[in-house]
């Protein structure tokens, strides 16, 4: 038997080749044995979406860090897909789903994407500048928050302080309100603070909600949002949000565990709730003594949806009218300095170690891991965690800052910089802050510049 082949020449096959013989092609008509060109066949938006499709996949199926070489692979194809990646659109829409980004810091959304992408890396290999921020004071710090450009501290006297980054310069001190009765040495203990655009927001145990209405420069003096009463709501023990959502949690009524507020206009939401209500006692305790073990924490685990709020015995998804969407109990009671929640997870660390992630909405477990924590009897409380975009961040009584990654519990690396036991830890896409009694104020920067 003899192969047949037919002719690239411009009159066809050979004649007695047989009913299988292609057909004489025309002059300038394509081979149809040539491979069409992308251009030919794949217009630009069309591409557009493939290529986001594609970031996205990578992103959900390897990690975030693996949706730039599959781009870079993509656009290798032909000359119409490497056109398709100066769209400012794409950049934009991929920088959204992979990196949950809606503001661009930098001039083009593609520099943004490489940014971004190049402080997450920096974050998994540990490459960082760390700074002192401040020494420790007898002025203990009680909460936290850190954003792309600014830093704030909450202190015991009430007072918060604005640092700018990453120079780490103070802008502006809030004072405590000096001018509000105070019930109980600790009742002006900044028990909450919110970093936003263009808004700083914080909170006293006693309930009262203070906003500087601008950041650069920082406005002053700080406006009262919302007057605190004790003696209807109890004590607030823990306020965080978003640009959304504000939730309080409040121990010392019962019924009245939870407050929302819309963000944009302040408005209260919801009044209610009983999640608390088996610490009432220990919240009025709050006010006169901080030494004993944290009642609960609030945060919103799904922005503009879903607040979770935790205490050692229970954990609750709750929507913005105060409906318990769902709830887990525990068998272990929860270390209520490992609550934290981002971008739709939540993270809790029980008294014996075990760190789980779950869904912020149905409380499901996505991820656990065991911390391999120090069995120190003495010191059942002292841990302190926090967790960002892709990472859970845990601070133990031997003051080192360990790092697990939040999707598959791998533990990744602990940071060189011993701080002593920590009070407070936070972390954002690009700064860790952390406050420590005996060493004071520290940040961490992963920023893409760093190493150019």
């Amino acid at each position: 038997m003899s192969n047949t082949s037919s002719s690239s020449s411009e009159g066809g096959g050979d004649e007695g080749s047989g009913p299988s013989s292609p057909a004489p092609r025309r002059n300038g008509e394509p081979s149809s044995s040539r491979r069409r060109s992308a251009e030919a066949v794949w217009p630009e938006h069309f591409v557009e979406a493939v290529a986001i499709r594609v970031a996205s996949d990578a992103a959900a199926s390897a990690g975030r860090l693996a949706a730039a070489p599959a781009l870079a692979s993509f656009f290798q194809v032909c000359s119409t897909w490497r056109a398709v990646s100066r769209s400012e659109l794409l950049w934009r829409e991929v920088s959204h789903l992979v990196f949950n980004r809606h503001r661009p810091l930098r001039p083009s959304w593609r520099e943004e994407f490489v940014r971004l992408h190049r402080t997450a890396r920096n974050f998994r290999l540990r490459r960082n500048a760390h700074h002192h921020v401040l020494p420790p004071s007898s002025e203990h710090c009680t909460r936290l928050a850190v954003s792309d450009d600014r830093l704030a501290a909450g202190f015991l006297d009430g007072s918060v302080a604005l640092f700018d980054l990453p120079t780490c310069q103070l802008l502006i001190t809030y004072p405590p309100n000096l001018t509000r009765e105070r019930l109980g040495r600790f009742s002006q203990s900044i028990s909450g603070v919110i970093l936003l655009l263009d808004r700083l927001v914080f909170a006293s145990q006693d309930g009262d909600v203070h906003v500087a209405d601008a950041l650069d420069p920082p406005s002053w003096p700080a406006r009262r949002s919302h007057v605190g009463s004790l003696m209807e709501d109890g004590t607030l023990v823990d306020f965080s949000g978003d640009n959304i959502r504000w939730v309080g949690l409040y121990a010392g009524v019962p019924g009245r565990s939870f407050r929302i507020w819309n963000s944009e206009n302040e408005h209260v939401l919801f009044v209610g709730g009983s999640l608390t209500d088996p610490d009432s006692v220990a919240g009025w305790h709050l006010l006169t003594d901080l030494a004993g073990p944290s009642l609960g924490r609030a945060r919103v685990g799904q922005p503009g949806t879903v607040m979770v709020a935790c205490t050692g015995s229970r954990l609750q998804a709750i929507d913005d009218t105060g409906d318990v969407l769902n709830e887990v109990g525990f068998g272990r009671e929860a270390v209520v300095d490992c609550v934290d929640a981002c971008e739709g997870s939540v993270l809790v660390v029980d008294v014996r170690g075990t760190a789980r992630v779950r869904q912020a909405h149905t409380l499901e477990e996505l991820c656990r891991f065991n911390t391999v924590r120090r069995r120190d009897a003495s010191l059942p409380g002292a841990v302190t965690g926090c967790m960002n975009w892709g990472y859970v961040l845990l601070c133990f009584g031997d003051g080192v800052i360990r790092v697990w990654d939040a999707a598959t519990g791998e533990f990744l690396y602990r940071f060189r910089e011993r701080i002593g036991e920590a009070g407070v830890v936070v972390a954002s896409y690009r700064h860790v802050a952390a406050w420590s009694r005996g060493t004071g104020l520290h940040l961490w920067d992963f920023g893409d510049d760093l190493f150019d």
